[in-house]
């Protein structure tokens, strides 16, 4: 402990606080300055939180600080008593309490004054299911939900560049690199640019070089085109078949049963809607909002101590008790007629909820079958993106592994051939080596000879005058090949593009009437979407009608059921009474006198004469006190006086023995002078 405040201290006298503590002063601060300090450390990590607390209640300024702490997630130790009790010192400024949520507070402080900065903006406003059943307030949540993701993004996104590393100066670098890049590919284009100047008609050359690359260009955009067209073409059919296969499930389904049947459907579908809406709804509706009620007046309530939640547990033990008591009452009073209603309600209650649990499963059902679609529908579409084609099923797989089982077998053969010409190669890369030495050898033995003839070199120059020799024709070959090439270039260039224009003309035919056809579909979904949304606008407002319908009715029988309740308890109250009175009629008529001794009146009249009979004691008692009052005062005083008179005379008898010893000490005194 003595390590935390010491650490509490030396933040505190720090940047940005610079209080000048100790830790004598700030042991000695009071539970109000607490706070504040408290305040002032939440102030520095959330600006909005630098008040002075002395302007607000405490309730207030404890519920603003819980508010900020849970959005910072400090989570206070011990269990549910130990929070109860933070809450309290809290609220008091309680030194064990303050103590541990500033050392918290000051060990990270950045952190946390991060935490508070992205809590104003990603706390999320909840708002009611019922006032998002309006559009417009539909429509701003969806868009503020939207904002915060997109604030997510540009955080995440900022914080990876401040983290990354990059600086000014790397992304100049960078850019002086790229520029002497650029420069160095300028040059090269103009050394290019010079050489192909000494070719002729090199502008015509560039021109069908240029005319090439745009042909290419196009055609590629072309096959993108196709593609995409494919694509959507693929789509489309697939939509086709998913719709014609609805259709004939919907044929199937209306041929194969008969007006009677699906009225029995449409009958059990609207009974388990109508249950859903009016039993089983409304009756979860009433529990989350009786549970909502009694949060909110919980949270509204101060903070509790455990002694107040015993006192509490003591009261609701004690009105179970009394509960109990009466039903046990009430089942001794009317058992034979209640045990046929009880057996009823147990049936009522245990067909109840049967039907609750069956509603349930069918839900989940229900939900679980629209996932399963979902998901199928979902794979399909992944399967259709990856694959490009459809799944294979049936022999068309089995086509297909026989096709791969061929192209294995092809595989295995030319893996054999690879290694085979593997090993000749290594054969031949080890003749090449022999007669790489065989030629170094016979190149010495040709020097040494020449070295002894005197006419060392000679074979080097006749080799380099050879090589020069079939350099140049070689020079003189390519030069004729370049130009024969250049116009079979052309010429091929030319009988390509005639062939690309061949060959793309049936394509962008098929592509026009793809797009005709493309046209034709999207219409007829337009079509279909407006017929839709005009069925489901019809099918909302009559939704719409009917739940208003049944909350009309729903609070008319809420009204009237609390009447009937209310009634109810007045009419038994009423009996309760009217049966007492006749008991006790009962028993004040009846000749017996031990049931007349039961009644009300014999024991209150009873009681009166018992009391009656105290007072005249009482007041016999009182009387004689009075009488023998100024005796027993005067009896009273005489005893007081003589205790006084007692006591003086031993004061006079303990002051003359005193004298008495004192004046024998002196005769003594004289004796011994008078001796000596």
């Amino acid at each position: 402990m003595s390590d935390q405040i010491q650490f509490i201290v030396e933040k505190l006298n720090q940047e940005p606080f610079r209080k000048n503590y100790n830790l004598i002063t700030f042991d000695s601060l009071e539970s109000v300055q607490l706070l504040q300090l408290l305040n002032d450390v939440l102030g520095e990590i959330d600006p909005k939180h630098a008040v002075d607390i002395r302007e607000e209640l405490p309730e207030q300024t404890a519920k603003r600080m819980l508010s900020l702490l849970g959005i910072l997630k400090y989570k206070p130790p011990g269990n549910i008593s130990d929070l109860s009790a933070f809450r309290q010192g809290l609220v008091t400024g309680s030194k064990p309490v303050i103590h541990p949520v500033l050392h918290w507070l000051l060990q990270r402080t950045n952190e946390l004054k991060k935490r508070a900065y992205l809590a104003r903006f990603l706390v999320k406003l909840e708002v009611p299911a019922e006032f998002l059943q309006d559009d417009t307030v539909a429509d701003i949540n969806k868009q503020y939900e939207e904002l915060m993701e997109a604030f997510k993004n540009l955080h995440k996104e900022c914080e990876q560049l401040k983290t990354s590393g990059l600086s000014t100066a790397e992304i100049r670098r960078d850019i002086s690199a790229m520029e002497e890049e650029k420069d160095q590919l300028a040059k090269r284009v103009e050394r290019l640019k010079k050489r192909v100047e000494t070719v002729q008609n090199h502008q015509r050359m560039l021109e069908i070089a240029r005319q090439l690359r745009l042909e290419k260009e196009r055609e590629e955009s072309l096959a993108q085109q196709k593609q995409e067209q494919k694509n959507q073409l693929f789509h489309a059919e697939q939509r086709l078949q998913r719709a014609q296969l609805q259709l004939k499930e919907m044929h199937h389904a209306v041929v194969d049963s008969k007006p009677e049947s699906l009225m029995k459907k449409l009958e059990e579908e609207i009974n388990f809607n109508s249950y859903l809406v009016t039993e089983k709804i409304p009756r979860e509706l009433e529990c989350k909002k009786n549970s909502a009620y009694f949060l909110q007046k919980v949270v509204a309530e101060p903070a509790m101590s455990q002694s107040d939640l015993n006192v509490l547990e003591i009261k609701i033990n004690e009105v179970n008790a009394e509960i109990n008591q009466l039903i046990e009452k009430r089942m001794m009073k009317y058992e034979p007629i209640d045990s046929k209603f009880s057996m009823y309600r147990q049936q009522a209650s245990i067909i109840s909820r049967k039907k609750e649990a069956k509603a349930e499963e069918l839900q989940a059902a229900k939900e679980e079958m629209s996932s399963t679609e979902r998901q199928m529908l979902q794979k399909t579409n992944q399967a259709h993106e990856l694959e490009g084609s459809e799944v294979l099923k049936g022999d068309e797989f089995k086509h297909y592994v026989n096709k791969l089982r061929s192209k294995n077998t092809f595989y295995k053969k030319k893996r054999l051939e690879i290694a085979e010409i593997t090993a000749e190669y290594g054969i031949l890369q080890r003749t090449e080596e022999l007669l790489k030495q065989r030629h170094e050898a016979i190149q010495q033995q040709l020097q040494s000879i020449e070295d002894k003839k005197g006419i060392s070199g000679y074979s080097y120059t006749q080799e380099e005058l050879e090589r020069v020799s079939a350099v140049k024709s070689e020079m003189d070959e390519m030069k004729g090949r370049t130009l024969d090439n250049m116009s079979e270039m052309v010429k091929k260039l030319n009988a390509v593009v005639a062939e690309k224009k061949a060959s793309l003309a049936p394509v962008i035919k098929e592509l026009r009437q793809l797009r005709q056809k493309c046209q034709e579909l999207t219409q007829e979904c337009d079509e279909k979407k407006i017929q839709y949304d005009s069925c489901a606008a019809g099918l909302e407002s009559n939704r719409s009608t009917l739940e208003q319908e049944v909350k009309g009715l729903l609070e008319e029988c809420a009204q009237e059921e609390s009447n009937y309740h209310y009634i109810n308890c007045m009419k038994r109250n009423l009996e309760i009474q009217l049966q007492r009175a006749k008991e006790e009629m009962k028993a004040y008529v009846s000749p017996d006198p031990q049931e007349r001794r039961k009644a009300i009146r014999e024991q209150y009249t009873r009681m009166i004469l018992e009391q009656e009979n105290l007072g005249k004691k009482l007041r016999e008692k009182q009387k004689a006190v009075r009488e023998s009052h100024g005796p027993n005062m005067k009896q009273i005083k005489m005893w007081q006086d003589f205790e006084q008179l007692m006591e003086c005379k031993r004061e006079c008898f303990l002051k003359q023995q005193n004298q008495t010893a004192i004046g024998q000490v002196i005769q003594e005194g004289g004796k011994d002078r008078l001796v000596l």
